[in-house]
């Protein structure tokens, strides 16, 4: 049998009520509680009981929403170990939101699966941490500054991560061409090189050749190091938008001559400038990626499927992750509640993605791993508006 409550409800999307009804499983074993939690903005939605927005939807909403909706396809759809399924949604955009977290029921959670934000992330790691309870980060890109917390796993793989990857492929496959990573002044842009300088110079001694340039100031000092000879290699090193769209153009436009391969940071994906094939026509950008669905497996058939009859759409990425999210890590519960943490690189367990967590420490002095963290990459590539695997 599987339960699952709502905090609030939104109009047409979610479950009209708080006790949204039950699914007749098989009703043999044990009950299972699983919070979902994600930004659904539902206060903002809503003024007292009416809806501000007729028969629209604002887009804040939107990545929580889906994340939400491909969560419950998951739990109606799935069989889950012939488990007791009982998945309270929460908002954590609510103004109740702490409250909630307050109400006594939070330590009889027995998994925590999250798509949220810094102050979120880091409130729910903490209870996490303090109940024992495991908490699948499924969409925060960063460690959130949290150690000694073993029950933590970040799928979306942190910036140094993506950075380790993007230097771990140039070492193996490029070392012999020109290799030249462009930034530019800034924060995170320093914070950036130093990852790949530390993985460059592990002994101090560098283990290949690496030009940097800063092209604040234009991009000729980075043509001049170009050579014609050689294939190049290009590194964005940097997150800006108006930078990644710069050095796309000006790549595009010296690739005949040069021979350049543009590798950028991870959130290029969402660079429409970069994927819009009028500006860049045959021109391919690269990135890494920690989420990939080639949707060519039955389970993207069924969410397909079940999304369109429910919302007349194909679901999003947010929807795909929240699916995956439930199929992956609620199964995993239901067959090993006492040692989930052992389980969490089986590969019998894979829904779209592949997961490889390694336990990170923080410093050589931690005695226990600060988190788990998905280290498993894909390095994709962008084209004339197509997204695909590259390798």
């Amino acid at each position: 049998m599987m339960k699952y409550f709502l905090c609030v409800c939104f109009i047409f999307l979610l479950a009209p009520a708080v006790n949204a009804g039950t699914i007749q499983k098989d009703t043999t074993g044990k009950t299972f509680r699983v919070g979902v939690f994600a930004p659904m903005y539902l206060d903002s939605a809503f003024n007292g009981k009416t809806y501000r927005y007729g028969k629209n939807f604002p887009r804040y909403t939107f990545a929580g929403l889906e994340f939400i909706q491909g969560a419950q396809i998951a739990l109606d759809s799935l069989p889950l170990n012939g488990a007791q399924i009982e998945a309270t949604f929460f908002d954590t955009q609510s103004a109740d939101f702490n409250n909630q977290l307050n109400n006594g029921a939070f330590h009889l959670l027995d998994l925590i699966i999250g798509s949220v934000r810094e102050m979120d992330y880091n409130l729910l790691s903490a209870l996490a941490k303090k109940n024992n309870i495991p908490f699948v980060s499924v969409t925060y890109p960063n460690d959130g500054g949290v150690t000694s917390n073993p029950f933590l796993m970040i799928l979306n793989s942190t910036l140094k991560s993506h950075c380790e990857s993007i230097y771990s492929y140039l070492l193996q496959q490029n070392s012999s061409h020109k290799i030249v990573f462009c930034t530019k002044s800034g924060a995170q842009e320093e914070r950036v090189m130093e990852y790949f300088q530390h993985f460059n110079n592990p002994d101090g001694s560098p283990l290949m050749e690496m030009h940097v340039v800063q092209i604040d100031q234009g991009t000729d000092k980075l043509l001049s190091i170009l050579d014609s000879n050689k294939k190049n290699i290009i590194v964005g090193a940097s997150l800006d938008e108006s930078f990644a769209k710069q050095l796309g153009k000006q790549s595009m436009l010296w690739n005949k001559k040069y021979n350049i391969k543009l590798i950028g940071m991870p959130n290029w994906d969402g660079i429409f400038n970069l994927r819009n094939a009028k500006n860049n026509p045959d021109y391919p950008v690269y990135y890494t990626s920690a989420y990939y669905n080639a949707k060519d497996d039955e389970y993207s058939a069924l969410l397909e499927n079940a999304y369109q009859q429910k919302f007349k759409v194909s679901p999003s990425e947010y929807a795909q992750k929240g699916f995956e999210s439930i199929a992956v890590f609620v199964k995993m519960l239901t067959e090993h509640p006492n040692d989930f943490m052992s389980y969490i690189n089986h590969a019998g367990y894979r829904v779209f993605t592949h997961f490889n967590f390694k336990p990170v420490k923080v410093t050589d002095q931690s005695k226990i791993p600060d988190y788990f963290e998905n280290k498993h990459l894909y390095f994709m590539k962008s084209e004339n508006g197509k997204i695909t695997r590259a390798w």
